[in-house]
């Protein structure tokens, strides 16, 4: 596993390699960017959209949480670091389509079904039981139909991409987009054990992406 010293390793094979093959590109990039796809996915260190994408620099703009949880629009509160970006990527760079990517054996979803916290923050789940609450709902009404177990936490993991879809809709400058259709809402979830992206459907279906 790659600790800070191996990190460093890699920046150096970075700037000797790809940034020096890239140069020109890495000059433009200084003036700005003009992503056209925003993703909002997980922290999770196996799911990382650039390299599942297979994209290069300045071609999408990445925003990772704990389970790729958007939550809903509300002046108040304390949760807008989500809802900065968004309001950044839609509204300043205009973007077209904005992707939630979920995925599996997601530990934030995990802590989600167990309800079982370890958190640093005062009180029994700390911070991470504040943001994944936003899963209650849908958390119920799962249990109550598939029981606890690797099915739910499967449709749990789905379930992340619907509800944070529905949020990012709450937001008034979404709906207005996706009405003059210059902005396009799309679900992703991917398989981490067998490498295979899904894709939401309009209905919340899921279904595998060509290969």
């Amino acid at each position: 596993m790659a600790d800070f010293n191996a990190l460093l390793s890699g920046y150096q094979r970075f700037r000797h390699e790809g940034w020096s093959r890239e140069r020109d590109r890495w000059a433009d990039l200084s003036e700005g960017q003009s992503p056209q796809v925003m993703v909002i996915a997980c922290s999770d260190s196996r799911v990382d959209p650039a390299q599942i994408f297979d994209t290069s620099p300045g071609e999408i703009f990445v925003v990772r949480n704990i389970a790729n949880l958007v939550p809903p629009f509300e002046l108040g509160g304390g949760r807008h670091g989500v809802s900065a970006a968004l309001e950044f990527a839609v509204t300043q760079l205009e973007v077209g389509e904005v992707v939630v990517m979920g995925h599996g054996s997601c530990g934030g979803v995990a802590a989600a079904m167990t309800q079982r916290f370890a958190g640093c923050a005062p009180g029994a789940g700390g911070f991470i039981d504040h943001w994944v609450d936003m899963l209650d709902e849908a958390r119920a009404r799962i249990i109550a139909e598939f029981g606890i177990g690797a099915n739910a936490v499967r449709e749990l993991e789905l379930e992340t991409v619907r509800v944070s879809i529905a949020n990012l809709r709450t937001f008034p400058c979404i709906p207005e987009r996706e009405a003059a259709g210059t902005l396009k809402l799309r679900g992703a979830y991917f398989a981490i054990a067998d490498g295979v992206l899904h894709l939401m459907d309009d209905e919340g279906r899921f279904a595998p992406a060509p290969v």
